[in-house]
This record gives C-alpha cells, structure tokens and sequence, in this order.
C-alpha cells in the first residue's frame, strides 16, 4: 500500500477492523482495500467495510468510543466514520441487497497489513463492481484493474450468473472478451462468445 500514499487509510483500516473485532461486531472488508487483500490493484482509494444493519448503532457507539467521528449521510444504506479526516464507509446494503449472514460467509481471511480480517471474496468484489455500474455511472475504467489483477480468482460464471439482469454487467464482461482478459465463454458456462 506504500506505493499508493495510502498508508494513513491503512492505519485507519486496522483501527477500525481492530474495534469491530473487539467488540464482536460481524464485519468484512470490502472495496479497494479487499481488491489489494486479495494481491490485486484497484484504481479507487477509500475504506470500505461491510456489516449488518442491525448492527450499525452498536458499531457507531464502538468507533466513537474509541475516537472516531461518526456522520449519517443522507443515503439510507452507509453510515460514516471518520479518523482524523480519514473516512471509512460502513455499509450495510451494498447494491441494494442487505448484508446478511450468507454476505460474511463469502469471504476469506486474509492478512491486511498484519491483522487478519474477513475480506470480501474476489467473486463478490467483481459482482458488486458490475452491479454499481447503472446509466448514471459507467466507468468500466474503475473495473478495469480488479477484473484484470483477480481473474484467476473471480468464479466468472457465478459473477455472469449474479449480474446477468444488469445489461451494463453484460457488456463489461464482452469488453472483457475483446481485451482478451477472461473469455466470454468463461462467464457463460462454455455457452460460446457473443
């Protein structure tokens, strides 16, 4: 992460990670931060971590114990926390789906920067990235390096299979055949190329 200038979200990343584990608050790393959990790049530069929405109140109290600021933005799926003006996204809808018990069994623990925390799998990352791409945002750019860096990771049927209502998914994935970064095939079960 030294490479990125990101060593005081890094900081902020094990502090945070360090009180939810404390205080046994069900969590997992999501966002860049996984991406680079998981040995990969990503183009983004913030904090993300899911929970449970029940657990949103006992998880504000925690981090405010333990000195962070805490804001209520006007969307109704993230809470924030701050640490010396560095933010950490607490999510608990990602990409309008709740975070659930099932969302904490698709991770893997991984070492990040010498602390040991679930971390969103490479699958669900890539699932959660075709998902946030909508007629108002549709920066393939963002993609890009998480597709390119993780795909041998990245179940790619099951990422086609979770994203196939979305038509901004699809043509992600046909960008990705023609880049020669994972096989269209690949994400369609051997179904052929389009």
């Amino acid at each position: 992460m030294a490479e990125r200038g990101d060593e005081s979200l890094v900081h902020t990343l094990k502090k945070v990670a360090a009180v939810l584990k404390q205080d046994e608050i069900p969590f997992a790393l999501g966002g860049s931060f996984a991406v680079y959990a998981h040995g990969g790049h990503s183009s983004d530069h913030d904090v993300d971590f899911l929970i449970r929405e029940a657990d949103v109140e006992r998880a504000l109290e925690s981090l405010v114990a333990a000195g962070f600021t805490a804001e209520r933005p006007p969307e109704d799926w993230l809470v924030k926390v701050f640490d010396d003006g560095r933010m950490v996204d607490l999510i608990h809808r990602p990409i309008e789906t709740p975070v659930t018990e099932e969302t904490f069994a698709d991770t893997v623990v991984r070492p990040v920067d010498a602390i040991h925390m679930p971390v969103l799998s490479a699958t669900q990352l890539m699932v959660h990235k075709l998902l946030s791409f909508s007629q108002h945002y549709c920066d393939f750019a963002r993609g890009l390096p998480l597709a390119r860096s993780l795909r041998e990771q990245i179940d790619w049927e099951r990422v086609r299979k979770e994203t196939q209502h979305s038509p901004y998914a699809e043509a992600f994935l046909v960008l990705l055949d023609r880049l020669d970064v994972v096989s269209y095939a690949d994400a369609t079960g051997g179904k052929g190329t389009p």
